[in-house]
């Protein structure tokens, strides 16, 4: 590296505000706390209200569905809400609104009150969209697939503590970590109030909302339309439908297939965290130094795809080393997927369309975790228990086509 380059750099890195930093990397932590905490424990929350292990599979994934569908409709207004307002107070109300629905969700009594906890959540679950949003006004483009890859990393150490957490916890209660997932949500709203900085500048931000861009579908066109972010997009589509799939079904899966309980469902799941870590503080930066964000995105899925035929065949011979493994190489996949993902889409708008953006691949990760958890569910039911792996390779071979053969972002 030439001494002007290493300078320019070192000159780029100076001018991310440390303070605001720390505060997105905290939130994300303990946004992977309180999401991952819970999984472990879903099924059995649901159990008591299903009949048989097939209606049971079908709650689980509906309740992922709705969810799904409810950040689909508020992600775009969210974002565009942020864009104008800023993200401070967008990223405060998100938090809240899941703090409440993880309380509500704890309570129970009954499905339709499990299914307006996930409601709750779902209208402000577009916090992830907005903390993205929030690090790209903060951080230099030239910069900011690394810095996703850090916050990818801290993500992975939420997810790593939260299911474990959330399986020791059932111990006292099924209901119990979803009350500490709660509580640790309202602590980051109380630490926001009084640390978090605003992010987008006044003059950056819009002066009005269009309200064709409150309209998740016109959003989701719009959003397609731009020719140098469609077909990652599409392509990213493409995965995430599958990734709905093994997210909403494999609690339910490991019940069905081995036998486990929460706290050894809660041990399956930081796996995905661990890679996380791994990945980002030793295998991410030497494949930035060799490879275009591109390049990182495509080999990411094609781990995940192999993770995903290990899956499958864990579950034809009811082996369950093959799932760990499987889910070791998936986790590589996706935690190597996500940063390259969020770089390129950061790095195709400027400034005062960050909200934007990010709103509308929330959207569309929305779209496809809404269809996923719909298709891995039914499937599940009436194909077996490794029909939706055997989904997952399909869909993933073909969105590793759209990305190779169509896009132009190598960057």
């Amino acid at each position: 590296m030439s001494v002007s380059k290493l300078q320019t750099e070192q000159k780029t890195e100076q001018t991310v505000d440390k303070h605001a930093f720390l505060f997105g990397l905290i939130s994300v932590f303990l946004c992977g706390i309180g999401f991952s905490i819970i999984i472990p424990v879903v099924p059995f929350l649901v159990q008591p209200y299903t009949s048989s292990p097939g209606e049971q599979a079908t709650v689980v994934t509906l309740l992922t569905s709705v969810y799904a569908i409810c950040v689909f409709f508020a992600a775009p207004a969210l974002g565009a809400l942020s864009d104008k307002y800023g993200r401070r107070l967008l990223l405060l109300v998100c938090l809240l609104g899941s703090a409440i629905g993880y309380f509500v969700f704890g309570i129970g009594g009954a499905l339709w009150v499990l299914f307006a906890g996930r409601i709750i959540e779902g209208i402000t679950g577009g916090s992830i969209s907005t903390i993205f949003a929030y690090f790209a006004d903060i951080i230099p483009p030239e910069q900011r697939t690394k810095y996703f890859g850090w916050v990818s990393a801290v993500v992975g150490a939420g997810t790593v503590i939260g299911p474990t957490i959330g399986g020791l916890l059932a111990k006292f209660g099924y209901s119990v970590p979803l009350y500490f997932g709660a509580i640790i949500t309202l602590l980051n709203v109380v630490y926001g109030i009084f640390y978090m900085p605003e992010s987008l500048d006044k003059k950056n931000r819009l002066k009005e909302i269009p309200f064709v861009r409150l309209n998740p579908f016109t959003q989701l066109a719009n959003i397609l339309s731009m020719k140098n972010v469609k077909r990652l997009l599409v392509s990213a589509f493409l995965l995430w439908i599958p990734n709905g799939s093994l997210q909403a079904i494999l609690s339910q899966f490991t019940m069905d297939t081995f036998s486990w309980k929460p706290a050894l469902i809660g041990l399956m799941f930081t796996i995905i965290g661990f890679q996380d870590i791994i990945s980002q503080a030793f295998i991410m930066p030497r494949l930035l130094k060799k490879c275009s964000d591109k390049q990182i995105a495509i080999l990411g899925m094609v781990s995940e795809m192999i993770g995903y035929i290990l899956i499958a065949t864990s579950a034809l011979f009811s082996f369950y080393p093959l799932l760990i493994a499987g889910m070791f190489i998936y986790g590589f996949g996706d935690s190597i997927f996500g940063p390259s993902f969020n770089g390129m889409i950061s790095k195709s708008v400027d400034s005062s369309e960050q909200g934007r953006i990010q709103g509308g691949s929330q959207s569309i990760q929305a779209l496809a975790k809404m269809i996923g958890p719909i298709m891995g569910g039914y499937i599940y039911v009436s194909l077996g228990h490794a029909a939706p792996a055997f989904m997952g390779m399909i869909l993933i071979a073909a969105a590793i086509a759209v990305l190779y053969k169509g896009t132009h972002i190598n960057t």
